[in-house]
């Protein structure tokens, strides 16, 4: 067997802690590395156990959760840790800029256990997260504050194709929902993606959303 999937889980609400904690200590896949309060506790005790997923709250005392992100998974961080924020939609202004600092996704914490357990499994992996619904709804509330860049056409080292894909990305599209828009397969969507985080060097598809908007290929 494969060693267990260990979430840090930090939420300074703690009835919803325990549900998380407890819905994670129930799979026989993952384990519970830690749990905490606070942001500030949430990075110490990240870079002490380094676990492989973070379940973080953007909105917790001492230092929030965009901070947290950005000391573990920001630029520069030397050795990064995989964040997954969750949070609650309609009252956080801060996605957007966690997603900027370094988290690999986010849930709502409405969202069904199976939702929440499918995304651990999916950034433990290296994959991003996003939600094909609200990413529509969260790119769209915060498209307005993404100033363009000056780029030209011709400046973006993509082909036509390859253009198509990524703007299908930025609309929030799973790979699945661009391969039937396309009319082609799962797998040749999947070699585009990685052609396009490639060229743009880009680490995920939550850059790949960010880029689309900041070079206008999205609205």
């Amino acid at each position: 067997m494969s060693a267990p999937i260990r979430v840090l889980v930090c939420d300074d609400q703690m009835l919803i802690r325990t549900g998380l904690v407890t819905i994670i200590d129930a799979q026989p896949d993952m384990e519970v590395a830690g749990e905490c309060g606070d942001g500030q506790t949430g990075v110490e005790l990240a870079r002490k156990v380094r676990p492989d997923v973070v379940l973080m709250d953007i909105r917790m005392p001492v230092l929030d959760g965009l901070e947290a992100t950005r000391l573990l998974a920001g630029a520069g961080v030397p050795h990064p840790v995989t964040v997954l924020v969750v949070t609650t939609f309609n009252l956080d202004e801060y996605v957007y800029e966690a997603l900027r600092a370094g988290a690999s996704g986010f849930l709502l914490k409405d969202a069904p256990p199976d939702r929440l357990l499918h995304g651990i499994r999916t950034v433990a992996t290296g994959a991003a997260l996003l939600d094909p619904d609200v990413t529509r709804r969260l790119v769209g509330r915060y498209a307005a504050r993404i100033r363009p860049a000056e780029h030209a056409p011709g400046d973006i080292p993509l082909t036509p194709r390859e253009l198509e894909v990524l703007q299908l990305i930025a609309d929030g599209l799973s790979n699945s929902e661009i391969a039937a828009a396309l009319v082609i397969s799962p797998e040749t969507v999947k070699t585009f993606v990685s052609r396009i985080l490639s060229k743009l060097q880009l680490r995920d598809r939550v850059q790949a959303v960010i880029y689309a908007y900041r070079h206008g290929l999205a609205t």
